[in-house]
């Protein structure tokens, strides 16, 4: 499953609130880390951050597109829409 993730590097502290609208009106998960932006330090953490959420394993998350940017599109391997909103709520609109 794909998912759209806006990531917040250096954020303070490791976590998901959870989900917003952008102005194109498409849903996206709010997460921010506190690593910084550096060497793939950020997108390492929200990776793991992910797995742990989700409660699979760090190899079944990977970043499909947007490595260097905020908006990720994050590809998450055998999880279902029932166990994503178990984990976050339900997406805006869905």
């Amino acid at each position: 499953m794909r998912l759209a993730v806006r990531l917040t590097p250096r954020g303070g502290r490791d976590a998901v609130e959870g989900w917003a609208t952008g102005p194109d009106g498409r849903a996206f998960l709010k997460a921010r880390v506190a690593a910084p932006p550096v060497e793939g330090e950020a997108n390492a953490a929200l990776t793991g951050l992910l797995a742990k959420a989700l409660g699979v394993s760090k190899s079944s998350v990977r970043i499909a597109a947007g490595q260097t940017g905020r908006l990720k599109q994050v590809e998450v391997e055998g999880l279902d829409p029932a166990a994503l909103t178990a984990a976050f709520g339900p997406q805006p609109g869905a």
